[in-house]
């Protein structure tokens, strides 16, 4: 574990496999770091993956435009979430604090900020389209954080690994955060990189033949959810998008299953009677 090191770019050698990493330190010192394996876990902007050149094997970009969440924080709110036009959600924190959301397409969302003064404008301004009632709860609240919001947030599913190197969390797989499901994807997907390096680490499979198995198994987990939030995140008319909620949910639970069912790493399978 190194801490206060910046890492700018991978190291490959002659045959291009990853061999390590190029960084420097909080001083600005260069240093280079051999590694075996490099993983990149560092997000949608990867230097890792910028690094290695990994091609987008599926993208809903040119199906679904990303929507942009945006949020904030206030004290003393109790939600109800429920809206016809827009997507909004609030959930109680702590400290008797509430975080409320709001999703729109990102034309809406520009056109709403070049409208107002500020974001929390802004925010208000598309609240009211979803929820008018609580414009003035907000108004009437004490704001505790900034607001905050993502634009380009793309969907897309790149290759997931190569010689020496693997991508995983939102480096490897990104969708729009329509659904307000995500995190899940990132645990699942280190415990599968973290059972298909040990194999391959431990001599147990070949090391192509163990990430391709991490990256089938990414893949054919993530299909349905990945389809259904490109879906999501064009807005279609409200029936249809209560509908693609209705088929998100059966599709997160069938995922759910299927990695309950699996078996946990570094279990011992329980003795025969």
């Amino acid at each position: 574990m190194r801490s206060g090191v910046t890492v700018s770019r991978v190291r490959l050698d002659d045959a291009g496999r990853a061999i390590g990493v190029y960084g420097h330190d909080r001083g600005g010192a260069r240093i280079e770091i051999d590694a075996q394996f490099v993983v990149g876990a560092d997000g949608l902007g990867s230097r890792v993956a910028r690094s290695v050149g990994p091609q987008s094997s599926r993208t809903g970009a040119a199906m679904a435009p990303s929507n942009t969440p945006i949020s904030m924080v206030f004290h003393g709110m109790a939600l109800n979430c429920s809206s016809p036009i827009v997507p909004w959600s609030g959930c109680s924190t702590h400290d008797g604090q509430a975080c409320v959301w709001v999703g729109s397409p990102s034309a809406d969302v520009r056109l709403a900020r070049r409208r107002a003064a500020s974001r929390t404008e802004a925010f208000t301004a598309q609240l009211e389209l979803a929820a008018p009632d609580l414009v003035a709860r907000l108004r009437a609240g004490r704001r505790t954080s900034p607001v905050t919001g993502m634009l380009r947030g793309p969907n897309q599913l790149r290759r997931a690994h190569g010689p020496g190197w693997a991508l995983v969390g939102d480096a490897g797989y990104h969708r729009d955060a329509v659904t307000g499901y995500g995190l899940s994807d990132a645990y699942r997907d280190a415990e599968l990189l973290a059972v298909a390096l040990h194999r391959a680490l431990g001599g147990d499979a070949d090391e192509h033949a163990a990430l391709a198995d991490y990256q089938h198994r990414r893949d054919n987990a993530v299909r349905d959810v990945f389809a259904l939030t490109c879906a999501l995140a064009a807005y279609p008319p409200v029936a249809e998008f209560v509908e693609l909620q209705k088929q998100l949910s059966r599709a997160i639970d069938i995922e759910a299953s299927g990695l309950a069912a699996r078996p946990v790493p570094g279990e011992r399978e329980p003795a025969c009677a």
